[in-house]
């Protein structure tokens, strides 16, 4: 399986069955599967996407954007919960390639990305069950 790392961009190559276990990146030593979300921008996130076998869900959002600070605590949960999917967030002001290239039209969006394809897109705030129940019906296959 490939995952890239969010910290330096480079690809890693690892095992299947050690996607439960603490993986460091091979070139800068940092975490590749923390249980947190992680922020990319204009110039991270087309290779992260692209070069990331797991599931990864996007949270384009905004500073001044009310719903988009009330689901930050709740995406936070909902990436604890499913190690098996990447979680990012994408600050629209910061990135408006980003913005840009996946037509976001409206904050907060979550689009899901299954080997670098859009799976699904979805507009507004969610709890952390809600999202999770949200992934799960839009992938195919496991996320446990």
């Amino acid at each position: 399986m490939q995952l890239v790392c969010p910290h330096c961009g480079t690809k890693n190559r690892v095992p299947p069955e050690k996607l439960n276990h603490e993986l460091a990146c091979g070139r800068c030593g940092k975490d590749l599967m923390a249980d947190a979300p992680v922020a990319l921008g204009d110039q991270a996130l087309p290779a992260f996407l692209a070069g990331t076998e797991l599931p990864v869900v996007v949270d384009f959002w905004a500073d001044w954007c009310g719903p988009c600070k009330m689901m930050a605590p709740q995406f936070v949960i909902a990436a604890r919960q499913m190690p098996r999917v990447r979680f990012v967030k994408v600050d629209t002001e910061a990135s408006p390639q980003a913005s840009a290239r996946y037509a976001i039209r409206s904050i907060p969006t979550l689009i899901l990305f299954e080997r670098g394809q859009e799976a699904a897109r979805l507009s507004g705030a969610l709890s952390a069950a809600e999202l999770q129940r949200w992934i799960e019906s839009n992938l195919k296959g496991v996320t446990s």
